[in-house]
């Protein structure tokens, strides 16, 4: 057993460890010769046993924190029950909302450029859409109740006409299209009355209609008026995030204004080639169809289409089938040329949104709030988008670096 001098003798464990330890720090004993060959000696590594895993141990949840898990799960349940029940409150404003990001940049500009009172520039604003919208209807409405009474008139003209051409006369006298066209035909002015329905329905909803769009308004007024007032009053209590959140109500603005007023745009450029191209084939109230073709169009996906078809309804009164013919082939380039030159240069680069994300945002804004709805589901999912990559991107951002460990001692 080893002794230390002047001092009780060591335990034979611990001698030997510490001669391990001496002989890790030590150089080797072949240093020596390496070193006269001209080669750097090397620290000895030696492997160290990891360290045991740290045992996880669950424990009972206390009672507070049990109450404090109902509280929020009722708390959540009550929430849920108060938005359902004012869902059509929240719609109007969220409607109010959208509006007023699409009326903003206008009414900034006519500020910048016009020295009067700001809710002055407002209420000219709404003055002129009112006006424009009643002017498309006292051109639309009355052309097409004229070409709905007749075409009525004329079905059997056209079905003459039809029966012209030999490969549709073969397939009429099997399947007897022309017939059922007239009777079809024949029937419209009785399904156009019918579609006003009982006076004392249409009364309500023609109530409930203009109490709704005024109270759009007049949210969306106050929105426009005092917008900036109460976006600041929100970032106050956000503390130091108010510039991010800044941020991402200034990038949601601007992605919303530039898909209205660009939708806007598009739809007037669809409105104008339509209108030309029917005057030019000679279609009667190319006009009133032109308008109906830009209504139509405002519509995601579908709208482009359904309102061709209208149109090629009109041209088969006019020169069957050229007209038709000149008139979808017009449509099929028109639509590439808005989908690959117009929309890019109208919306730019804040409204690529996945296709996917597109095509399911239109169903569901179709499916809860119909035309208006598919007309916001566009927008709505932009602003989700880029909610979404702000918070992946403050997420990796904040996310912990992995530390690694170096094999080297020292």
């Amino acid at each position: 057993m080893p002794f230390k001098r002047g001092g009780k003798p060591r335990p034979a464990a611990e001698a030997s460890a510490n001669s391990r330890a001496t002989a890790v720090e030590e150089a080797p004993p072949g240093a020596g010769s390496h070193a006269h060959n001209g080669s750097q000696s090397r620290p000895f590594q030696i492997a160290l046993p990891s360290e045991p895993p740290a045992t996880i141990r669950l424990a009972p949840p206390s009672l507070r924190g049990l109450v404090r898990i109902v509280m929020i799960t009722v708390a959540c349940g009550i929430a849920l029950y108060l938005l359902w029940r004012v869902r059509g409150v929240v719609r109007l404003v969220g409607i109010s909302l959208f509006l007023a990001l699409a009326l903003i940049p206008i009414v900034d500009a006519l500020d910048s450029r016009i020295r009067v009172p700001r809710a002055v520039l407002i209420l000219g604003v709404y003055l002129v859409l009112i006006v424009s919208v009643v002017v498309i209807g006292y051109v639309v409405v009355p052309s097409l109740v004229k070409q709905v009474g007749q075409l009525s008139h004329d079905a059997p003209r056209y079905a003459a006409d039809l029966r012209r051409n030999g490969t549709f006369r073969h397939y009429d006298n099997r399947y007897h299209i022309s017939a059922a066209l007239v009777r079809d035909a024949r029937r419209l002015p009785h399904l156009l009355g019918h579609l006003a329905g009982p006076l004392k329905d249409v009364t309500v909803q023609a109530f409930t209609f203009i109490g709704q769009l005024l109270t759009v308004l007049a949210i969306t007024f106050l929105l426009v008026l005092h917008g900036r007032q109460y976006v600041n009053l929100g970032l106050s209590l956000t503390g130091e995030r108010s510039g991010r959140y800044r941020r991402l109500i200034i990038d949601i603005k601007t992605a919303v204004a530039q898909y209205v007023l660009g939708n806007i745009a598009i739809s007037v450029l669809a409105t104008v080639a339509t209108w030309v191209v029917l005057s030019i084939l000679g279609v009667p109230y190319a006009l009133s169809l032109g308008f109906v073709v830009g209504f139509f169009d405002l519509i995601p996906l579908v709208g482009a289409t359904l309102g061709a078809i209208v149109v090629a309804f009109a041209t088969v009164t006019v020169d069957f089938p050229t007209a038709t013919i000149v008139w979808l082939a017009f449509i099929i380039v028109w639509q590439r040329f808005e989908d690959y030159v117009v929309q890019p240069l109208v919306y730019g680069r804040s409204l690529r949104v996945n296709p996917i994300i597109t095509i399911v945002s239109v169903l569901a804004g179709a499916a809860l709030l119909g035309i208006l709805g598919a007309l916001l589901a566009i927008p709505t999912a932009a602003a989700i988008q880029i909610l979404l990559k702000d918070w992946w991107a403050n997420r990796e951002a904040t996310s912990p670096t992995p530390v690694t460990r170096s094999s080297d001692p020292s």
